[in-house]
C-alpha cells in the first residue's frame, strides 16, 4: 500500500529561521543604506500641480525644479478629470514645505523653460507634516489592533491546541511578511504610503486565512490521534495536508497580480506597479510563513509549556 510522503518542516526549521532572520536583517541595513521614500501623506510637503499643451518629459520638469529648488521631487503625468486638461504634478515631500516665494520661482521658471508647452498653474497643496504623521499612526494602529484581535480570535478558536500560544505565532508569521513587504518597496524604492498600507492589510487577511487552515488541521488531527504523535508528527502531517491547497491559491493569486504588474508596466501607470507587486512578494512570503514559521514556532513554544507541566505534576 502506498503511503503520502509527509514533508518534515518542522526538521527543517534552523533553516527557515535562518533564511528569514538574514532577510530581516538585510531589509534593515538596506534602509540605512539606500533609505526609505516616504510619501508626503506620511511626511509632509508640497504638491504644485500645472496645466500644459503638447509633448513633455517629466524628467526634464524634474530636473528644472530640483535645480530651481534645491530639493528633488516626484513627477507624474495625468488628466484633470473636471476639464480633461493635461496636468503634470511635482511632489516635493519635505517636513517644511515649499515657500509662497520658492514656488513662485519654480513656477517662473518652469514657464520659461517649458514655454512651448505653456505651463499654466492649476492647484497649489501643502501637506502638514503633522497631519501625515497622525495618518501614519492612524494606520499602525490599525494594523496593531488587527494583530490583536487575531490573537484573542486564534487563542478562542484553538483553545484546545494551546490557542494564545498559536495566535502570537501566528501574529509573529505576520510581522515576517510584513518586512518581506517593507525590503520590496525599500529595494524597487517604491515609496511608503497608503498603498503600503493597504498591501499590509491585504496580507494580513491573507495569511492568517493560510495559517488557521494549518491550526485546523493540527486541532483535527489531535482529535482523530489523540497523544499516539508527537507535536512535530502533528505538525508535519497537517502541513503535508494544507500545503497544495495553501500553494494552488496562492499561485493562482499571484498569477493575477503579476498580470496586473505587466498592465502597469506597459501603461507606466507606476502607483499600480506600487500595490501590485508588493503584495505579490506579500503573498508569496505569506504561504511560506503560514506553512514554514508559523506551526513550527507553534511546536518550540507548546512544546516548551507541556514539558514544564509534566515537570510540575511530576
Amino acid at each position: 500500500m502506498k503511503t503520502n510522503k509527509i514533508f518534515d518542516v518542522v526538521g527543517k526549521r534552523k533553516i527557515f529561521y535562518t533564511f528569514s532572520i538574514a532577510a530581516i536583517v538585510l531589509s534593515i541595513v538596506l534602509s540605512f543604506v539606500l533609505g526609505m521614500n516616504v510619501a508626503i501623506e506620511f511626511r509632509g510637503g508640497t504638491i504644485i500641480t500645472y496645466s500644459y499643451t503638447g509633448d513633455i518629459s517629466d524628467s526634464e520638469v524634474a530636473a528644472a525644479a530640483a535645480e530651481v529648488t534645491g530639493h528633488t521631487c516626484n513627477v507624474s503625468l495625468g488628466e484633470s478629470i473636471a476639464d480633461s486638461a493635461q496636468t503634470v504634478s511635482l511632489s516635493f515631500p519635505t517636513s517644511s514645505g515649499l515657500t509662497a516665494e520658492v514656488q513662485s520661482q519654480l513656477t517662473d521658471a518652469l514657464t520659461s523653460e517649458f514655454a512651448d508647452n505653456q505651463l499654466l498653474l492649476y492647484n497649489s497643496q501643502d501637506v502638514n507634516p503633522t497631519t501625515g504623521a497622525g495618518f501614519l499612526g492612524k494606520c499602525i494602529v490599525a494594523v496593531a489592533f488587527s494583530a490583536v484581535v487575531m490573537i484573542v480570535y486564534i487563542g478562542f478558536r484553538f483553545r484546545k491546541i494551546g490557542g494564545w500560544i498559536a495566535g502570537t505565532c501566528s501574529v509573529i508569521a505576520l510581522i515576517h511578511d510584513m518586512f518581506f513587504v517593507y525590503a520590496c518597496c525599500v529595494v524597487c524604492r517604491f515609496d511608503i504610503d497608503s498603498n503600503f498600507m493597504a498591501v499590509l492589510l491585504t496580507i494580513l487577511g491573507y495569511s492568517i486565512n493560510a495559517t488557521i487552515i494549518i491550526y485546523d488541521r493540527i486541532r483535527e488531527n489531535r482529535r482523530l490521534y489523540g497523544d499516539s504523535k508527537t507535536l512535530d508528527e502533528y505538525v508535519n502531517m497537517s502541513v503535508t495536508q494544507s500545503l497544495g491547497r495553501s500553494v494552488h491559491t496562492t499561485v493562482t493569486t499571484v498569477i493575477a497580480m503579476l498580470t496586473v504588474c505587466v498592465v502597469g508596466l506597459v501603461s507606466g501607470v507606476e502607483s499600480i506597479l506600487s500595490f501590485a507587486f508588493p503584495l505579490v512578494i506579500g503573498l508569496i512570503a505569506g504561504v511560506y510563513s503560514s506553512n514554514c514559521i508559523a506551526p513550527t514556532l507553534w511546536t518550540l513554544w507548546q512544546g516548551a509549556v507541556d514539558r514544564k507541566k509534566a515537570a510540575k505534576n511530576n
